[in-house]
Parts: C-alpha cells; structure tokens; sequence
C-alpha cells in the first residue's frame, strides 16, 4: 500500500529555557493539544489509527512517560489505540515518520501517527546522562581519546569545508530573516497551532544580523580539543547554532486507499526514505551520505527538488551540504531553520517536514527533500512529491 500524508501541524516553538513562552506546559499537554487538534481538522476516526509513533531524545523526568501514549490519553483519544517512542537523536520524530509510512507500506498499518516533542525548559539536554557514562571501555577502546561533543564536531566541519566564521555568521542571520519573512507572510498560519494563547514561534528574532552576530564568543573553546585538532579555529557560537527550544509536532498517515475510500485529500506521498551512519568523530556529515544514498534510490535528481531542508543544528552542516550538491540557496530552507525557529530535539524531523509540505502547498512545487544530521554520526533523509 502507498503511504501518504493527510495533514501536518505543529505548536509553535519557545525558548528552551525557563520562562520560554511554553516552558509553563507539560510537554504531554504540548502533543495532546495536537492530537485533538488533529482529529478536529480530519473527518476521521481515532479509533481507527493503528499506531502512534512518537520522538522523544530525553525520556526521563516529564517524558519518560512514555510521553505519546500519555499525550493521546490526556487527548481524551481511545485507550485502546497504542503507542511507542523513538528516539534516534535529532532524528527521532523524521524516523518516527519512517517507521509510520513503512507500516503502510507494508500493510501492517492503514492509518498511523508519526509525531515528536521535546521540551528543553522542563527536561533538559543531556538529564540522562547526569553523572553517567554512556561510553563504556570497548567504545573508547576502539576511538583511542574518544567521541567528542557535538559543538566540536561543528568546528571541524567548518574547518574541513573551510567555512568562514563570517559565512557562518551570513547564514544564521538570514536564517531569522526568511523565518520572520514567512512569519509575517501568513506562511505559518496553517501550521501552527496555539498552545495556551501562544500562538506563534517566540524564537525569531527580527533585528539580528551578522555584524551583532560577530559580537558573540565561541561556544566551544576547549585546549585539549585544540591539542587534539589542530585545524580547528573555534567558530561555532550560540548564534550560528540552533537554539534550545520547546515545541511538537505532528502528522497523520493513511494508505492511498484508505484517504480515497474516507475521501481525504492526500498533501504528499514518500518516494524514498534513507538512514545512514557516518564517521562518528566528524559526527555531522552524514546528511552528505545520506544525500547521496536517497538520489540514487529514488532516481529523481538533486536539481528536480523544489525545497529542501537541512537541519540548521550548526550554520556549517546545512552550509557544507551546500557545498557538496551546488543546491540553489533559495531552495534550503527558504522559510529559515532551526537556527531561528528552534530545535526542540525530539519534535524537530516531524516540524521540518510540516513545515517542508505546508510550503510546497502553497509554491505547487512537486519534491521535497528532507536531511537531518544525529548525533553518533547519523543522519535520516525523506524524499516526498506533493499530491
């Protein structure tokens, strides 16, 4: 059976941190708030969905309920619909979104939840691991000093595709002009919907540009790092980086058959889906792999794609991806990324797509790509054609 997508929403995105403008809500109330939304707007049974799918990448404290079974039941949804968390990193809710169209695809689904949440104010980055070592001996046995942070990961990229702290910079700036652009243009609107009278993204920020930007220190110095590598020139700073975020997502899945048969009008279809591993010391270049891959299942070509969206987890990766396919810039993220919108881990793969398929909607484009980098050196892509 043919996997299609019926409807894509989203919250809008708080700050992550304390006193963010979602920071007050549960992060079960922030997907409960879009599953009934969901079934407000789609003449659909609850009852019918056969699975819920959801990304999660800190599942302890306030979601480690399992946070998609306790966000359909706070819904007021059927108890007897079930329910399960994915975490594959960044890419937990776009993977949650694979898992969902390959069980259509399969025939093990006819209806199907993919969607993700993160709230990095109430649970925030890295709680599992306070106090733990999530290495082990035979990892490190096998990378002599070890895995490093992402942030240093960035800086390497930047100094192997020899990108400027200024083009870094450029970019982070325009990222928060297309997002206030498609802010003010109504390019949201339909998107979005508010949680608790929040009703729009609180982490564009209109006035920056790449002369404050310069202002900013480097987020990452470390000399043992530096010992370490030597090409790097610390860069990397909280301005050209994805901002710490709240927020959730999601989408909800049938077969073809099924939308015809409930006459739903289908926004895209999937015509290829990839997941990869890469070198998980440089960490943040498997999109580029992972782009190569999905090109070549599918068979369409790079300059066929209408939009695309490379995470913005660091200016670098979506500008090092850019490097290697040549891709117009207007066609990456042209409604900016989550350097302006936010990355609320778990929720971002689910938000990119909505995002991505609301866009083509509206510019009647035919392809959109999908490219999201994890840590341990992965990375998902999706490759849709609006219906």
């Amino acid at each position: 059976m043919e996997p299609v997508i019926i409807e894509a929403i989203r919250t809008p995105i708080g700050r992550g941190r304390p006193g963010g403008a979602l920071s007050h809500v549960h992060p079960v109330d922030l997907l409960a708030t879009l599953f009934r939304e969901m079934f407000a707007r789609c003449a659909i049974d609850p009852g019918a969905v056969d699975d819920v799918i959801v990304g999660c990448v800190s599942q302890v404290g306030e979601q480690a309920g399992p946070p998609g079974r306790l966000a359909w039941l706070a819904a007021g949804l059927p108890e007897h619909v079930p329910a399960t968390t994915v975490d594959r990193r960044c890419g937990s809710s776009q993977q949650a979104l694979h898992f969902a169209a390959q069980g259509i695809a399969s025939g093990a689904y006819e209806i199907a939840i993919a969607a993700g949440v993160e709230s990095m104010s109430r649970v925030p980055m890295f709680s599992a691991r306070i106090g733990q070592d999530p290495y082990g001996r035979q990892l490190l046995q096998r990378y002599g000093e070890g895995l490093i942070p992402q942030g240093i990961a960035a800086e390497r990229i930047a100094a192997k595709w020899k990108i400027s702290r200024a083009r870094m910079d450029e970019f982070a700036a325009e990222s928060h002009r297309r997002a206030a652009a498609a802010r003010d243009g109504g390019a949201f609107q339909d998107e979005i919907v508010a949680v608790e009278a929040v009703g729009r993204d609180e982490t564009i920020r209109d006035t920056t540009t790449s002369q404050g930007l310069a202002q900013l220190k480097p987020s990452f110095v470390d000399e043992a790092m530096s010992d370490r590598f030597t090409e790097v020139q610390w860069s990397v700073t909280a301005g050209n980086s994805s901002q710490l975020a709240d927020g959730a997502s999601a989408l909800l899945l049938t077969s073809a058959k099924v939308a015809a048969r409930l006459n739903l009008k289908p926004r895209a279809r999937f015509v290829a889906y990839d997941v990869i591993g890469d070198d998980p010391i440089m960490m943040l270049t498997a999109p580029i792999a992972s782009t190569r891959r999905i090109l070549a299942k599918s068979g369409v070509a790079l300059s066929a794609i209408d939009h695309v969206e490379v995470n913005e987890a660091f200016a670098c990766v979506p500008l090092a991806w850019q490097q290697e396919f040549d891709v117009d810039p207007k066609r990456l993220n042209p409604n900016g990324g989550a350097i302006a919108l936010g990355h609320p881990l778990g929720a971002s793969g689910a938000r990119l797509m909505t995002t991505m398929v609301h866009a083509l909607g509206r510019s009647k484009g035919r392809y959109g790509l999908q490219i999201m980098c994890e840590a341990g050196g992965l990375a998902n892509a999706t490759l849709i054609e609006r219906l």
